[in-house]
């Protein structure tokens, strides 16, 4: 007898101190296929939960007791090779957090009233390695930078390493363009700008997208308010 080949669906756990919000994720996370292994009303839960269910990703609200989604997401990202991808969620598209919640090591930030194929999207995206940021984070992300002072941009030395293509690919990431509009843009495949983004970011020591973005606008690479 043939062995099944099915794969087995993604494990999410979730973690938000509001018993509907969780209940409705679980809906429609179960609804598209995943497998919620838990649900988490604080940051300490959360962590307890994911020592013991290992999910491929946690759906990590930011504000909670106990402990808060950034402080349980640094824990969570910090233990390396096997960790579960994190999936910040907040009600603020202008939330004080959002910088560091980014900082923390997440590999998606969104938020709650997205739309439910964002959120599905959201999960298979940081389960592959990738990062998702939603549209206004970026732009709060830009707004962080450009409230910083002179004294505080720092040196653009990390990027020599990169090619020029790279260093147009990082810029146009930083902006917030997809793989396929930057495709377009540079008029290449999408499977090269998929190439050049990966090795640009193992240059750079970088995880994923998100850490991209913040070590573009970091370096003075991109300057809010500046045509790229």
């Amino acid at each position: 007898m043939t062995p099944s080949t099915t794969p087995r669906p993604l494990r999410v756990l979730v973690a938000d101190d509001q018993e509907l919000v969780r209940a409705g994720f679980r809906l429609i996370l179960e609804a598209a296929g995943f497998a919620v292994v838990g649900e988490a009303a604080d940051g300490a839960e959360a962590l307890a939960l994911a020592a013991r269910e290992h999910p491929d990703v946690v759906l990590m609200d930011i504000r909670m007791p106990v402990m808060d989604g950034i402080a349980a997401a640094r824990q969570l990202t910090a233990q390396g090779v096997g960790a579960p991808k994190v999936v910040m969620l907040t009600t603020f598209d202008l939330d004080d957090y959002v910088f560091e919640a980014l900082r923390s090591g997440a590999s998606g930030f969104l938020l709650k009233d997205a739309p439910r194929a964002d959120l599905i999207a959201a999960v298979r995206v940081a389960a592959a390695g990738d990062a998702l940021l939603a549209p206004s984070v970026t732009r709060r992300l830009i707004e962080t930078f450009a409230q910083r002072p002179a004294s505080a941009t720092p040196s653009p030395a990390r990027l020599a390493s990169l090619t020029p293509r790279e260093r147009d690919i990082l810029l146009l990431v930083a902006r917030g363009q997809s793989n396929i509009e930057i495709a377009s843009a540079l008029v290449v495949s999408e499977a090269t700008v998929k190439t050049h983004v990966t090795h640009l970011l193992g240059k750079l020591g970088l995880r994923d997208r998100v850490q991209a973005v913040i070590l573009a606008y970091e370096t003075g690479a991109v300057v809010p308010g500046r045509p790229g």
